[in-house]
């Protein structure tokens, strides 16, 4: 997919170019012979999205780069790097666009359009909307953040070039020219917009959840490995678009022998590599008594104390040792709780006092996935 994927990204981005040149100088010799401000920064924006374009194609090169010694989880979350740097211009342009508009205010100027300028604003609108909504879509296709931000500042480009269209043809009809003040309300739609693209790329590079139906699917497929009685606490690192790694707990009876458990874990980890393109590094094993009823009885009265709290979604990696007299689980403590600590604690008392004669072994879990 990786080599598909950097394709795309190219060739959007090289029409994403070519377009916003094209436009860019169409705009600029219409704005200079009819005095238009609104139109002037107008090209400038689109030698911007242009620049954009170039940033977003560097970005997916050098993301494609193989791992190496300093880098050995690869360079993928170089591409959020470029998707920061196209928010930042947003916000750049929108900034300065209000300036001009600002300064349009205070000084106005009269404008002068002719019937050619006004077709080629409107023929500029056109295609911006669908450039904005070709980025958006080969974005989400490839999950390019770059793309997806590229896109949605066309699509903004486009209002614009309507506001301007708008505002001459307001001018033609009654002599008032309202471009400057058109031009302030989208400059802080474009500000406002610049702001957002830079807080969903900063989420992604903080770290984000990973998507839902993403880990249903990985669990899925490892649950259809009859030996895997449970899978819990999955851990996804997010390296760059397609390139995640990370690590899972699985549950197997307390009889598995320990070339069975080597040969099921190879197998999970190809299985989830070949169907998601997830690595996992590590995965890790709960062994649970299956044997003894009496200590499946306990799990079971064990289970339902635990789950009766609002708070605890989940208990695994049940196992009760009867020669060291030691019973050991993990609980997930929602984030829904106040106070998880406490929870955590006033759940494990009751069990402690409901088998004093086994130290109860908790420990306090997260579910990163939907919790």
């Amino acid at each position: 997919m990786t080599d598909s994927r950097n394709k795309t990204i190219a060739k959007t981005s090289m029409i994403g170019i070519a377009v916003n040149v094209l436009l860019s100088m169409l705009k600029m010799i219409v704005g200079t012979l009819s005095g238009s401000i609104a139109i002037i920064l107008d090209a400038v924006n689109n030698l911007s999205d242009a620049a954009s374009s170039v940033i977003t194609l560097v970005g997916a090169k050098l993301a494609g780069k193989e791992p190496d010694k300093k880098h050995p989880f690869g360079h993928g979350r170089i591409e959020y790097f470029s998707a920061l740097i196209i928010a930042l211009i947003v916000l750049y342009a929108g900034v300065t666009s209000l300036e001009e508009s600002v300064n349009s205010i205070l000084h106005p100027e009269i404008p002068s359009y002719t019937t050619i300028s006004l077709v080629i604003i409107a023929i500029a609108v056109v295609v911006k909307i669908a450039l904005g909504k070709y980025f958006v879509a080969a974005g989400k296709r490839v999950d390019s953040n770059s793309l997806v931000n590229s896109g949605k500042d066309a699509t903004l480009d486009s209002v614009i070039s309507f506001s301007t269209l708008v505002a001459a043809v307001i001018f033609l009809c009654t002599n008032i020219s309202l471009e400057a003040y058109l031009g302030a309300i989208i400059s802080l739609i474009i500000i406002k917009s610049g702001f957002d693209m830079m807080r969903e790329t900063l989420s992604r590079l903080l770290g984000e959840r990973v998507d839902a139906d993403m880990a249903k699917a990985i669990g899925k497929t490892i649950m259809e490995f009859p030996t895997v009685h449970g899978v819990y606490d999955l851990v996804l690192h997010d390296y760059g678009p397609d390139s995640y790694q990370g690590s899972v707990h699985i549950e197997v009876p307390d009889t598995c022998r320990a070339n069975e458990l080597d040969n099921l874990i190879r197998s999970i980890t190809i299985a989830v590599y070949e169907k998601h393109h997830v690595l996992l590094t590590a995965v890790g094993v709960y062994s649970i008594n299956t044997i003894d009823e009496e200590i499946i009885r306990i799990r079971e009265e064990i289970s339902s104390m635990a789950l009766s709290h609002d708070c605890i979604t989940q208990m695994h990696g049940f196992y009760l040792d009867r020669e060291q007299k030691t019973i050991r689980f993990d609980l997930v403590v929602s984030f829904d709780a106040k106070d998880r600590r406490s929870v955590f604690d006033e759940v494990q008392a009751a069990i402690q006092r409901k088998f004093p004669e086994y130290q109860i072994n908790m420990a306090m879990d997260t579910d990163f996935i939907s919790s």
